[in-house]
């Protein structure tokens, strides 16, 4: 054991030489594995560059923090010393895509005179740094230096912030939810911000992924590139000033004017760390661990009542029920078919959307008269379902407390925030806050109208679904010319790299490229039914919607069934091949049984998967592939079942915009 621990320290070189006037100090630090080296620099400035196998991935780049007052962290800094660790462990967790996580990295710790620390992390599949601060009085953070400089004009896939705004700061104020540009660096639009996680392109097929993880009392991390060169800078949003109600069906709060600093604090905290991945396969980044095993630990000491599982939504279709003899809309009735479908499905929840509470009021208290909720719980609980309840920003703010103690003692299981739309240090600290109310009274939180997430559903396992991505919802308004189908082979790598995504799939009405029209009362998906089947396995969901209507799900017995059996937690998972924008396959384990899941672009696509993680047996797997006629009617498929070849080596076809799904059984 000893011998162990001195050759991972050893991989931990460190060497001092002069430069000048200032002592300059230079340390290494390598992965787990040999492959990917950091070279840390410290002197007037802190400097770091990432290499893989001897390729340079991210040239040298500076980090510091200014604070008010004048002093600044990584700036002229005095080192005081350096400690070093390695971590080989696994890390157990109930709600997510495995397990277990192997949790495998080299440590190094630069302690600073100056009342802070730099602490670096080196994985196998990454390296990423945290400050520390250790003053004990009060401070203010003005900015921080968070630089990433690439070695040449690489190509990066751009989630910009959907509206361009003059000046820049007004984008703060944004969905987080938009297409991906693939560009050049040097193609920046510097009249936009982009948001995080972001993926440049790296030599030799390589790929670096820019995300920040354990975003806690902290402005989220927009990305910039001001002078089209070669590097992305960190943007925070300045502390808010004045804050005004108004907005979305006034629940949102609307920043109207900033402070000159970004973050405050009472004394020493840990900054978030900011993470950059590196892989050699696409397939790789879409089965990443990196945000998780960042993220601050479990405050819940047992949360076994935390249950993930499918919701049946109102919504996009728009309460929109037929071949029944009441008017459907928000009243109880409605809301009694959707339990009545959810029953007989087994489907967990039924989320009640906007419009159950008085509408333009932002008060949670106010029930409209068409609605009973304690009847409707009641009714629920008799079915074996329970109730979410849709919940306006600004509104749950006001009594977060109140709120979630009124309606867990009424029965109801948690909320859906919506409309936050921002992630300035108040609004970060409000998402902390609500998580930590809500898990007092036992209520499950799906943030929608969110930033990406950045760990805290590791810190509150009730946080249970976050948005932040370009979700089917667009389908409801978007012109023909949004290419959903291609972000839907886009995102899995990138977004899906900071954590679960609240995407809301299950469409039964499938249109071809040419046949795709925005219908926001009766919406449709572009490409095909075993796209919609596919997705959800492809994309990570604890809390999973079906977006349709019970009326359209029941004419659909085959693929209602089988959308209703998926599990939305997985005791493992394998990315099993993919090119960003291209395809993607991913095989989720749950218990005995496998799920593989493809999906391709608007190509016809033909794949060779390799099964042999099945291991030794015989195995069959109940599949839907696209229809012969897929490409010209979205919604023709074939359902069948077939032996998986003992040589473990399958070839599947997916039409244009298509899917291919596997249930996979001894």
């Amino acid at each position: 054991m000893k011998n162990t621990r001195r050759l991972l320290v050893l991989a931990l070189i460190l060497s001092v030489f002069s430069s000048g006037s200032f002592a300059q100090k230079q340390f290494a630090l390598k992965s787990p594995d040999g492959k990917l080296n950091a070279d840390i620099l410290v002197g007037n400035t802190i400097e770091y560059s990432v290499s893989h196998a001897g390729d340079l991935m991210l040239s040298k780049s500076p980090l510091s923090m200014k604070l008010e007052g004048g002093l600044a962290f990584g700036v002229n800094s005095k080192l005081s010393g350096s400690t070093t660790k390695s971590v080989n462990q696994t890390i157990d967790v109930t709600i997510y895509k495995r397990k277990k996580i192997e949790d495998n990295y080299n440590e190094l710790t630069l302690k600073f005179k100056d009342g802070f620390d730099v602490i670096f992390r080196a994985y196998n599949d990454g390296v990423a740094y945290r400050f520390v601060s250790n003053l004990k009085k009060p401070f203010k953070v003005e900015s921080e230096q968070a630089v990433f400089n690439f070695p040449a004009d690489q190509k990066a896939y751009i989630p910009y912030v959907q509206i361009v705004r003059e000046p820049l700061e007004k984008q703060f104020y944004n969905s987080f939810e938009n297409t991906y540009e693939h560009i050049s660096l040097s193609q920046w639009d510097t009249k936009r911000l982009a948001f995080s996680p972001l993926i440049v392109e790296g030599v030799n097929g390589k790929k670096v992924g820019i995300a920040e993880s354990d975003l806690i009392n902290y402005p989220g991390m927009f990305l910039y590139n001001g002078n089209t060169s070669n590097s992305l800078t960190g943007i925070f949003a300045p502390y808010p000033k004045e804050i005004k109600q108004g907005g979305h069906n006034m629940l949102q709060g609307e920043v109207q004017s900033a402070e000159s600093y970004i973050a405050k604090y009472d004394g020493a905290t840990s900054f978030p760390w900011r993470i950059v991945i590196v892989s050699e396969k696409d397939s790789e980044l879409a089965d990443s661990d990196m945000v998780y095993k960042l993220a601050t630990p479990s405050k819940i000491a047992d949360a076994s009542w935390v249950k993930p599982g499918k919701v049946a939504w109102d919504w996009w279709n728009d309460w929109n029920l037929y071949n029944v003899d009441f008017k459907a809309g928000i009243n109880n009735e409605t809301y009694k078919y959707y339990i009545d479908f959810a029953s007989k499905y087994g489907i967990e929840y039924v989320i009640l959307d906007e419009g159950w509470a008085v509408n333009l009021q932002a008060d949670l208290y106010q029930v409209i008269p068409e609605i009973d909720l304690k009847g409707l719980v009641d009714y629920a609980n008799k079915k074996n379902v329970s109730l979410i309840l849709w919940a306006g920003y600004y509104a749950f703010n006001k009594d977060i407390e109140g709120i979630c103690k009124h309606y867990s003692e009424m029965g109801i299981k948690g909320f859906k925030v919506d409309f936050m739309d921002r992630d300035d240090q108040p609004m970060v600290d409000f998402h902390y806050k609500a998580a930590e109310i809500a898990a007092k009274y036992h209520m499950l939180l799906d943030y929608h109208g969110s930033y990406k997430p950045t760990g805290l559903q590791r810190t509150f396992p009730n946080v249970i679904n976050f948005e932040g991505v370009h979700g089917l919802e667009q389908m409801k308004w978007s012109l023909e010319t949004v290419d959903q189908v291609t972000y839907d082979v886009t995102f899995p790598f990138i977004r899906m790299i900071a954590g679960p995504v609240d995407y809301t799939q299950g469409a039964m009405r499938n249109a071809t490229r040419g046949n795709y029209r925005p219908v926001n009362s009766e919406a449709m998906s572009q490409g095909t039914r075993c796209r919609q089947l596919a997705e959800y396995i492809i994309f990570e969901s604890p809390l999973n919607m079906l977006c349709d209507s019970p009326s359209n799900y029941m004419n659909e017995q085959e693929c209602t069934e089988f959308i209703a059996s998926v599990p939305t937690v997985w005791d493992n998972t394998i990315s099993l091949n993919g090119e960003i924008s291209k395809y993607i396959t991913i095989a989720r384990q749950k218990g005995d049984v496998w799920y593989v899941g493809s999906l391709t672009n608007w190509d016809t696509r033909t794949l060779n998967l390799d099964l042999s993680f099945l291991g030794e047996g015989n195995y069959k797997a109940d599949i839907f592939k696209d229809g012969v006629n897929a490409n010209k009617v979205a919604r023709d498929y074939v359902k069948e079942t077939i032996a998986i070849p003992t040589d473990r080596q399958l070839k599947i076809s997916m039409a244009e915009g298509g899917g291919y799904v596997m249930k996979i059984y001894k």
